[in-house]
């Protein structure tokens, strides 16, 4: 995790930025309850400073793919170009290998790639292009479950090209907005992934409910899209996840699961949520 030191709006590059200011304070301090239910629920969390001058250096998430001892770094949109040089330095420090994805291509990292033992839910179009997710998936060693959402549509029903990004634009612009892992297989049970069928296209939401290797818990399109519910951190046993995403809490707690629930305003001002301000590095 980073910090909310240096976060700001000031560049829309999603449909979820709002116009009004950042209260900056509120946001580090939603950032810092992050961090404090994380470490309750068990995990080891390694903080660095958010590079300066950088909008979205709190979402973490969107810096790379990590399986082990190697990273895949991302190629991110205009007003995050800053952020890549340094997540590859902190990487390094890490001790990370470095696989860079060619010039030309799209890949929002952990942020459109989610691991689920051995599969890789992707999600292209938008902030990560299915060859930049290919790349990604052989050299890390995972099986690809290729997926798309909705695209944000204009009032005449076409596909929006965002002003700021120069990018197609989605409500679910990175797929840790319409899909979560919840459990990774073990040798006794399958894995476990909560997702919003709503979210996905026709062959998208096929491909999900056919998937017969994974449980699945459904969420519905308001809770998806208007209380981020699918970005959420869970180690399996304890969930991180939105306030306002009642039914999904009420499902997983059905499961035996611990569920936290921060409240969280200022820091969704920049279009993302729990998830995205974690990136998982080992």
């Amino acid at each position: 995790m980073s910090d909310a030191k240096n976060f700001s709006n000031d560049q829309p590059i999603n449909p979820y930025y709002h116009v009004e200011s950042i209260d900056c304070d509120r946001a580090s301090a939603e950032h810092d309850n992050i961090r404090h239910l994380l470490l309750i629920a068990g995990v080891n969390v390694t903080t660095v400073p958010s590079p300066i001058n950088c909008q979205d250096g709190v979402y973490t998430a969107n810096w790379a793919l990590i399986r082990g001892d190697t990273a895949v770094l991302s190629k991110l949109p205009n007003a995050r170009e800053a952020e890549q040089k340094y997540a590859e330095k902190v990487l390094k420090d890490l001790g990370k290998k470095i696989v860079y994805i060619p010039d030309g291509l799209r890949f929002s990292g952990q942020g459109d790639a989610l691991a689920c033992g051995n599969l890789l839910f992707c999600g292209s179009g938008y902030r990560s292009d299915e060859q930049a997710q290919k790349i990604a998936a052989e050299a890390l060693g995972y099986t690809r479950i290729q997926l798309k959402t909705l695209p944000k549509l204009g009032d005449n029903g076409e596909p929006i090209i965002n002003a700021a990004s120069g990018w197609p634009d989605s409500f679910f612009y990175d797929i840790d907005l319409a899909i979560a892992i919840i459990k990774s297989p073990s040798d006794s049970e399958p894995g476990l992934i909560a997702y919003c069928p709503d979210a996905f296209t026709t062959d998208s939401r096929e491909l999900l409910a056919n998937l017969d290797t994974v449980d699945k818990i459904t969420v519905s399109i308001d809770e998806a899209k208007n209380g981020f519910a699918t970005n959420l951190l869970s180690t399996g046993e304890t969930v991180i996840m939105s306030a306002h995403a009642p039914q999904l809490t009420a499902d997983l707690r059905a499961r035996g699961l611990k569920v936290l629930t921060p409240d969280i305003t200022e820091l969704a001002k920049g279009g993302g949520y729990i998830r995205c301000m974690t990136l998982t590095i080992s």
